[in-house]
């Protein structure tokens, strides 16, 4: 699904949601214009019962162990592995679609955009960057695990998240790259850690998530610190140039705005974006349905662990369309 590799736009009207109330920015009677649209019924309906994958379990399950022979050749540390499924000829409608996947599964950084006939329907929980002023921060998200049953199971969860060798060390592979992308547009000893393996509770996972912050150089710009950032490496490994690479070779799909970033940039420079993941891709003109998921492989993976996670992450997608994995 062909998006612009970089697209930007200055919009005519934009709202902004504050604690006392919505500020609505545009031309004079947009108000008026906001107030005096029909609220039309919209189709809940989707002609979705299978999504499939472009690439096979037993293709993933090989993956995963040539990405662990690679870590212990040394060629990385980390790799986030990821694949797409997809649907065909699907008739769906994008805004009601995207409002019952935020309700399945509400996250702090969800969005919609649309481009030409295309739709994402972003329900994203990961921060990629935050500037405001001199002060960055990033929030890598890496350690997933499923919510509980009952109160005392997902606290149980929770705890055994918390202490997965394996699920800290991915964290702090990242975190570690992203202290050094940071590092190239900071002040000198700017890089600082505030929260590591901190653990987040959402509809369907608990996700552990770290915070790094930095003082931004002032001489430098906002073009400055996201080419220093992007791709941001929770959806690369460590690390990140022969991540990529790798991730070109093993991977099966072009991922193309997925594990990119949409967000906004204030006139005076700050801007705050997202990471696009656990996202719905809609071509409304061709029918074609997709979405990725991914983890990250270390040397202490387990093939069949990391597609059950990638399931997991999958799940409220699926719930929405109402569809299960074809093989």
């Amino acid at each position: 699904m062909c998006w612009p590799e970089l697209h930007f736009f200055e919009p005519e009207i934009w709202l902004h949601w504050r604690p006392e109330g919505v500020e609505i920015n545009g031309p004079d009677g947009v108000l008026e214009d906001i107030l005096a649209t029909e609220i039309l019924p919209v189709e809940e309906s989707v002609s979705v019962t299978a999504m499939h994958p472009r690439m096979s379990k037993p293709d993933y399950l090989a993956a995963v162990a040539s990405v662990r022979e690679e870590i212990l050749d040394g060629e990385v540390y980390e790799l986030n592995l990821c694949q797409e499924f997809y649907a065909e000829q699907v008739s769906l409608d994008p805004v009601s679609t995207f409002l019952r996947l935020n309700r399945a599964s509400p996250t702090p950084f969800a969005s919609f955009y649309k481009w030409h006939d295309r739709y994402l329907l972003c329900a994203s929980p990961e921060r990629f960057l935050r500037q405001n002023g001199l002060q960055l921060l990033s929030q890598p998200i890496k350690g997933t695990i499923r919510r509980g049953a009952s109160p005392t199971e997902d606290i149980e969860l929770k705890s055994l998240l918390f202490n997965d060798e394996k699920e800290r060390a991915e964290n702090l592979m990242i975190v570690d790259l992203v202290r050094n992308d940071l590092s190239r547009v900071a002040q000198t000893g700017s890089v600082q850690v505030p929260e590591l393996f901190g653990l987040y509770p959402f509809r369907h996972v608990w996700q552990m998530i770290s915070t790094v912050t930095a003082l931004r150089r002032p001489d430098l710009d906002a073009v400055d610190v996201l080419l220093a950032a992007f791709p941001m490496g929770s959806m690369t490994g460590a690390p990140k140039v022969r991540a990529m690479q790798l991730i070109e070779h093993y991977e099966h799909t072009r991922r193309g705005l997925y594990s990119g970033c949409v967000g906004y940039i204030w006139p005076a420079g700050d801007f705050d974006f997202n990471v696009v993941i656990r996202s719905l891709q809609y071509n409304a003109g061709t029918g074609y349905l997709s979405f990725q998921v991914g983890s990250a492989i270390t040397y202490d993976s387990e093939p069949q662990r990391e597609y059950d996670e990638c399931l997991l992450k999958a799940r409220a997608m699926l719930e929405v369309l109402g569809a299960v994995v074809q093989q």
